[in-house]
Protein backbone atom coordinates (compact mmCIF):
# COMPACT_ATOMS: atom_id res chain seq x y z
CA UNK A 1 0.00 0.00 0.00
CA UNK A 2 2.89 2.35 0.67
CA UNK A 3 4.02 2.38 -2.97
CA UNK A 4 0.45 3.00 -4.14
CA UNK A 5 0.18 5.91 -1.71
CA UNK A 6 3.37 7.38 -3.16
CA UNK A 7 2.01 7.02 -6.71
CA UNK A 8 -1.19 8.80 -5.71
CA UNK A 9 0.87 11.59 -4.15
CA UNK A 10 2.92 11.88 -7.35
CA UNK A 11 -0.34 11.99 -9.32
CA UNK A 12 -1.48 14.77 -6.99
CA UNK A 13 1.62 16.86 -7.57
CA UNK A 14 1.42 16.33 -11.34
CA UNK A 15 -2.24 17.36 -11.36
CA UNK A 16 -1.45 20.51 -9.40
CA UNK A 17 1.26 21.38 -11.91
CA UNK A 18 -1.16 20.74 -14.78
CA UNK A 19 -3.90 22.80 -13.18
CA UNK A 20 -1.62 25.72 -12.41
CA UNK A 21 -0.06 25.60 -15.88
CA UNK A 22 -3.41 26.71 -17.31
CA UNK A 23 -2.32 30.24 -16.38
CA UNK A 24 0.03 30.13 -19.38
CA UNK A 25 -2.30 28.46 -21.88
CA UNK A 26 -3.89 31.67 -23.17
CA UNK A 27 -0.54 33.15 -24.13
CA UNK A 28 0.99 29.91 -25.42
CA UNK A 29 -1.97 28.93 -27.59
CA UNK A 30 -2.77 32.52 -28.60
CA UNK A 31 -6.37 32.16 -27.54
CA UNK A 32 -6.98 35.93 -27.59
CA UNK A 33 -6.26 35.94 -31.32
CA UNK A 34 -7.93 32.59 -31.96
CA UNK A 35 -11.13 33.66 -30.19
CA UNK A 36 -11.28 37.22 -31.53
CA UNK A 37 -13.85 36.20 -34.12
CA UNK A 38 -16.37 34.71 -31.72
CA UNK A 39 -18.95 36.58 -29.69
CA UNK A 40 -18.01 38.17 -26.39
CA UNK A 41 -20.26 35.70 -24.58
CA UNK A 42 -18.58 32.70 -26.19
CA UNK A 43 -15.14 34.11 -25.43
CA UNK A 44 -16.04 34.69 -21.77
CA UNK A 45 -17.63 31.24 -21.40
CA UNK A 46 -14.45 29.72 -22.83
CA UNK A 47 -12.20 31.54 -20.35
CA UNK A 48 -14.52 30.93 -17.37
CA UNK A 49 -14.68 27.21 -18.19
CA UNK A 50 -10.91 27.07 -18.57
CA UNK A 51 -10.52 28.72 -15.17
CA UNK A 52 -12.85 26.23 -13.50
CA UNK A 53 -11.22 23.25 -15.21
CA UNK A 54 -7.85 24.52 -13.97
CA UNK A 55 -9.19 25.01 -10.46
CA UNK A 56 -10.82 21.56 -10.41
CA UNK A 57 -7.67 19.82 -11.64
CA UNK A 58 -5.56 21.72 -9.09
CA UNK A 59 -7.96 20.82 -6.29
CA UNK A 60 -8.01 17.15 -7.39
CA UNK A 61 -4.25 17.21 -7.26
CA UNK A 62 -4.12 18.83 -3.84
CA UNK A 63 -6.58 16.28 -2.50
CA UNK A 64 -4.54 13.37 -3.88
CA UNK A 65 -1.24 14.80 -2.66
CA UNK A 66 -2.51 15.41 0.87
CA UNK A 67 -5.01 12.56 1.31
CA UNK A 68 -3.46 9.73 -0.72
CA UNK A 69 -3.29 7.65 2.45
CA UNK A 70 -7.07 7.96 2.81
CA UNK A 71 -7.71 6.98 -0.80
CA UNK A 72 -5.97 3.63 -0.33
CA UNK A 73 -8.19 2.72 2.64
CA UNK A 74 -10.93 0.24 1.66
CA UNK A 75 -13.92 2.44 2.48
CA UNK A 76 -17.05 3.35 0.56
CA UNK A 77 -16.09 7.02 0.17
CA UNK A 78 -12.57 6.29 -1.08
CA UNK A 79 -13.99 3.75 -3.55
CA UNK A 80 -16.50 6.30 -4.82
CA UNK A 81 -13.79 8.95 -5.25
CA UNK A 82 -11.45 6.49 -6.97
CA UNK A 83 -14.23 5.28 -9.28
CA UNK A 84 -14.99 8.88 -10.20
CA UNK A 85 -11.31 9.53 -10.92
CA UNK A 86 -11.08 6.43 -13.11
CA UNK A 87 -14.14 7.53 -15.10
CA UNK A 88 -12.94 11.14 -15.34
CA UNK A 89 -9.33 10.44 -16.36
CA UNK A 90 -10.26 7.39 -18.41
CA UNK A 91 -12.63 9.62 -20.38
CA UNK A 92 -9.81 12.13 -20.82
CA UNK A 93 -7.61 9.33 -22.13
CA UNK A 94 -10.27 8.38 -24.69
CA UNK A 95 -10.62 12.04 -25.68
CA UNK A 96 -6.87 12.16 -26.34
CA UNK A 97 -7.43 9.80 -29.27
CA UNK A 98 -10.90 10.86 -30.40
CA UNK A 99 -11.07 14.64 -29.93
CA UNK A 100 -7.54 15.47 -31.07
CA UNK A 101 -7.33 14.29 -34.65
CA UNK A 102 -3.90 13.30 -35.86
CA UNK A 103 -3.88 16.28 -38.24
CA UNK A 104 -3.39 18.50 -35.19
CA UNK A 105 -0.13 16.87 -34.12
CA UNK A 106 1.17 14.66 -36.93
CA UNK A 107 4.11 16.22 -38.76
CA UNK A 108 4.85 18.67 -35.95
CA UNK A 109 7.62 17.23 -33.80
CA UNK A 110 6.73 19.19 -30.64
CA UNK A 111 3.00 18.49 -30.84
CA UNK A 112 3.65 14.81 -31.56
CA UNK A 113 5.86 14.59 -28.48
CA UNK A 114 3.21 16.36 -26.42
CA UNK A 115 0.52 14.02 -27.76
CA UNK A 116 2.60 11.00 -26.71
CA UNK A 117 3.55 12.55 -23.35
CA UNK A 118 -0.05 13.39 -22.48
CA UNK A 119 -1.23 9.97 -23.66
CA UNK A 120 1.25 8.39 -21.24
CA UNK A 121 0.17 10.86 -18.54
CA UNK A 122 -3.54 10.02 -18.90
CA UNK A 123 -2.68 6.30 -18.88
CA UNK A 124 -0.65 6.79 -15.68
CA UNK A 125 -3.46 8.72 -13.98
CA UNK A 126 -6.16 6.25 -15.01
CA UNK A 127 -3.94 3.31 -14.08
CA UNK A 128 -2.96 4.66 -10.67
CA UNK A 129 -6.57 5.39 -9.73
CA UNK A 130 -7.73 2.10 -11.27
CA UNK A 131 -5.19 0.01 -9.37
CA UNK A 132 -6.09 1.81 -6.13
CA UNK A 133 -9.78 1.12 -6.81
CA UNK A 134 -9.23 -2.57 -7.55
CA UNK A 135 -7.08 -2.99 -4.43
CA UNK A 136 -9.72 -1.28 -2.30
CA UNK A 137 -12.28 -3.84 -3.47
CA UNK A 138 -10.29 -6.77 -2.06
Amino acid sequence: MRMLTVHLQVVGVLLMVLGLSHVFFNRYFGWDVELAGVSLLTRRVFFVHTFFVAMTVTMMGAFCAVYAHVLVEPQALSRAILAGMVVFWGSRLVAQFTAYESAIWRGDRFRTRMHVAFSVFWIYLTGAFGIALVRSLR
